[in-house]
Formats: structure tokens, C-alpha cells, sequence
């Protein structure tokens, strides 16, 4: 038990120190991103000095080095700062009371995303790790075939494509669901699952492929392995054998990569929330680019990146927890 623990705390820190170096690259590749929100707010006609007002205002005159530590400091106490958006609007206007600061605006956006990533692994999960198991079950058969097909050509198509088609045959050709997603505080479960529906769909068309082929291939590695052959002289049926005695040690690999595409579906959202206009932190992010709302942006890569690490770390301690070589090593 100590070894795992050991393992796990050497995880951890290898994870905050990940997300680190990632904060330093995500605050220089911001900052190194073309235009500036003071001339983007006031456009083409402003004058230096309105410029250099606003930059002063905001803060953007300091030195980087600076401006990296007092962001830093303010993330690890959970302060993301203030929006330069709100900032400004509040400067104009003179009062502060409706503006909100990065951590506010962020909260309901991830909330949604939250849920629309809920949504979809609960409907590709069972569905991937199924067709996984059917596939290594009836290989080279017509279905393994056909499943391989399928899952390889929605994988193999851009998330904005595979949108539109579900738009099309599921919103006006047949309005069965509809085709914006317009989230708002106080609907109930069953409209809000309604309006995630179509964008789930497309996000499970496109992690499905990934988490199948990979939950074949670990049980088609183990269907050769002596205990195996040994279920099967006994008699045991082929379902049978894959689900009581293949699975169960395929868990690893098949915990990591659903793992990895849980991450994708928190980091990975943003076209899919863009063509949908679903209200969540990728759409967020979108907006803020465009305004150069610094804050903001570094606030949404943040999240993503310690989403993407945390949920990695995850997939290694289950890994660990779930083979006993790992367990118990010499």
C-alpha cells in the first residue's frame, strides 16, 4: 500500500508541475497573440493616448514578468482576475455593481459544459465499450467490419461536418431536436437534456471510434493468452470468457483511453459549441479571442489544461488501482 501511495503523490506532483510549465506557455502565447483589446475596444480611429489610457487602466503597461506573478498568485487563491471587457464597461459607466470578475463568468459556462460532457460519455461510454466487446467477440466477422467502418469514418471527419449532417437529418429534414442549443439559468432537467441532445450526439460520434477500437484490441490481446485458452477447453461460452475473465484485465488500457476522451470532451468542445451556440466555456473562449479579453482567455486555457492533467493523473491512479503488478511491484 505504501508503494502505491508513493506512486500516486509522485503523480501529483509531476501533475502540478505539468500545470506550471503549462501556465507559463499558455500566459507567453496570449500574450503573444496579434491586436490589442484597448484598440479593438475603441477601433481603427483611436488616438495614442486613449490607447495608452485604457492599457494603464488594465494594467498591460507592466513588464510580462510582473503581470505572469500577480496572475499566478491570484489563480492559486481561486481569483482569475477581472474581464477587461467588464473592467472597461464599468470605467465608462462609472460603478462597478454589475460587473463581474473571470470566475464568475466562467462558472455557469463550465457548469454547461460540464453537462454537455456528462451527456455525452453517458451515451458513448456504454455504447463504445458494447460495440468493444461485440467486435473482439465476432472478429473479422461482417459486424467487426462494418463497426470498424463506421467508427473509422466518423472519427475521420471534422466535428463541425459531423454537426451539420446531424443538423440536417435531425433538425430540418426531420425536426426531431432542436438546432441551437440556447441554455439559460432555470429551465428544467428534461428541456436543458433536450437542447444538449444534438451536440452530444456529435461528440459521441467522435470519441466512439476511439474508446471501441481500443476496448478490441486490449480484449483481442488477451483472448491469446494461456488462462484463456484454458476457460475455453473447459467449456466456457465465448461471451462468457471475454466478460468474467478477458475484461476484468483489460481495464488499464480501456480506463485510459475513456480517460482520455472524457478530457476531450471538456477540452475538445469548442467547434462543436460554436456550430451548436451552446453557452459553455468553449463558446466563451471563442468570444474572447475576438475582443482579446486577455483574463478571460487565460482563464479558459487554465481550466482546460488542468481539466486535461487532472484527468489524465486520474486515468493513471485507476490504472494503478486496477493491476496488481502495479499493486505489488518487485
Amino acid at each position: 500500500m505504501n508503494s502505491v501511495l508513493r506512486i500516486i503523490l509522485q503523480r501529483l506532483a509531476l501533475g502540478l508541475l505539468t500545470l506550471f510549465i503549462v501556465s507559463i506557455v499558455i500566459f507567453t502565447a496570449v500574450n503573444l497573440l496579434p491586436g490589442d483589446f484597448a484598440q479593438a475596444i475603441l477601433g481603427q480611429g483611436a488616438t495614442p493616448e486613449a490607447v495608452a489610457a485604457i492599457r494603464t487602466g488594465l494594467g498591460l503597461d507592466q513588464p510580462p514578468v510582473v503581470r505572469y506573478l500577480a496572475w499566478l498568485g491570484g489563480a492559486i487563491h481561486g481569483d482569475l482576475g477581472t474581464s477587461f471587457a467588464q473592467a472597461n464597461f464599468a470605467s465608462f459607466t462609472g460603478t462597478t455593481s454589475g460587473a463581474k470578475t473571470v470566475a464568475e463568468q466562467i462558472a455557469p459556462r463550465f457548469a454547461n459544459t460540464m453537462f454537455l460532457a456528462g451527456v455525452t460519455a453517458a451515451i458513448a461510454v456504454p455504447i463504445s465499450v458494447t460495440l468493444g466487446l461485440l467486435a473482439a467477440l465476432y472478429r473479422n466477422s461482417v459486424f467487426d467490419r462494418a463497426a470498424n467502418i463506421l467508427t473509422l469514418t466518423s472519427i475521420s471527419s471534422p466535428e463541425f461536418f459531423l454537426a451539420y449532417i446531424l443538423i440536417l437529418f435531425l433538425a430540418v429534414l426531420n425536426p426531431i431536436l432542436p438546432s441551437l442549443s440556447n441554455i439559460y439559468d432555470g429551465m428544467s432537467f428534461t428541456d436543458r437534456l433536450d437542447k444538449t441532445l444534438l451536440p452530444a450526439l456529435t461528440l459521441t460520434l467522435v470519441v466512439t471510434a476511439h474508446m471501441m477500437r481500443m476496448t478490441r484490441a486490449a480484449i483481442i490481446n488477451l483472448l491469446a493468452s494461456p488462462y484463456i485458452e484454458m476457460a475455453r477447453l473447459k467449456g466456457v461460452s465465448p461471451l462468457r470468457v471475454i466478460v468474467r475473465h478477458a475484461l476484468p484485465n483489460a481495464l488499464a488500457p480501456i480506463i485510459n483511453v475513456i480517460a482520455l476522451n472524457l478530457a476531450y470532451l471538456i477540452t475538445g468542445v469548442v467547434v462543436v459549441e460554436v456550430v451548436f451556440v451552446y453557452p459553455g466555456i468553449g463558446q466563451l473562449f471563442v468570444d474572447s479571442v475576438k475582443i482579446r479579453d486577455i483574463p478571460v482567455v487565460q482563464a479558459c486555457c487554465l481550466i482546460f489544461a488542468g481539466a486535461y492533467i487532472l484527468l489524465n493523473l486520474l486515468a493513471d491512479i485507476l490504472s494503478i488501482l486496477s493491476n496488481p503488478r502495479l499493486r505489488h511491484p518487485k
